[in-house]
């Protein structure tokens, strides 16, 4: 019997016990009950109330106008709807960098007021202050290497991270950093293939990949992607899975028509 399906409830140690058996995770973004409730009830492992929220839900350029109280709302819509997924939240942009108290402030007020698992932050040794202190108070911690997007405009693209073999070192260091700071996973962003599978092979915590190659122990998407209703996005590592995009313009393009027609509501559909 796998861990996964042996299991009523994910948790930490549940994605530990998949990576020892070499299980795969299977993680998506949620922002809303409904359709978190339909991963839910399809057997996702994780669900990561994203910082994304901040581009698919309200039309940003950015990860970064999102703030720690619409994070709050998009988490507590997410928790009433599942059962068995573990539940992680982002830490978003200016709630936690540069400031370990803050970032426990933080991390308490989304499980509080949220009822949600765990939080994700981004970045490596830079953070590992904040890390350790969110831990002191019970709270998991998820990290986040690689392409960070809330570092965009240090960046200034969203090309692939750590090519060059220095940068390459330094994200291996900053994972094992997480590691020992006491992070339960890390999500590794947009990174050649190999170095992803030797973070993944060099530290004991589950490594998440989204872009980041087939030989991590689980995978990431943003769930708007992935179901095809953003149509604008069309990175290499991304898999459509449906095109609602063009199935719901469609089916709203017959309920217009419909309407117009005097079609609907029909005999049958009143009262």
């Amino acid at each position: 019997m796998s861990v996964h399906s042996d299991v009523k409830k994910i948790t930490t140690h549940v994605l530990q016990e998949m990576k020892r058996n070499g299980e795969r995770i299977a993680m998506l973004t949620a922002y809303d009950f409904s359709l978190a409730r339909i991963l839910d009830h399809a057997g996702i492992d994780v669900l990561l109330v994203g910082d994304s929220a901040s581009n698919v839900m309200a039309g940003h350029e950015t990860t970064l106008p999102i703030t720690l109280d619409q994070m709050i709302y998009h988490a507590s819509s997410v928790v009433r709807a599942v059962q068995r997924a573990l539940v992680v939240v982002d830490l978003p942009f200016g709630s936690y960098q540069g400031n370990s108290k803050e970032a426990l402030q933080s991390a308490i007020r989304i499980m509080k007021e949220s009822g949600a698992h765990a939080v994700k932050l981004e970045g490596g040794r830079e953070v590992k202050e904040s890390i350790e202190r969110i831990l002191t108070a019970g709270v998991p911690v998820m990290g986040h290497l690689g392409l960070t997007p809330q570092s965009i405009y240090k960046f200034g693209t969203y090309v692939v991270r750590a090519r060059e073999e220095e940068e390459a070192q330094r994200l291996i260091e900053d994972a094992r950093i997480l590691e020992q700071a006491g992070c339960f996973a890390i999500v590794l962003e947009k990174i050649p293939a190999s170095l992803a599978t030797k973070v993944a092979q060099e530290v004991k915590i589950p490594i998440i990949g989204i872009g980041a190659g087939n030989g991590v122990d689980g995978q990431v998407l943003v769930l708007h992607d992935m179901l095809g209703i953003n149509n604008e996005f069309h990175p290499r590592f991304l898999r459509r899975y449906l095109n609602l995009y063009d199935d719901i313009k469609a089916a709203t393009g017959r309920y217009i028509q419909d309407v117009k027609n005097r079609d609907f509501p029909n005999e049958k559909e009143q009262y």
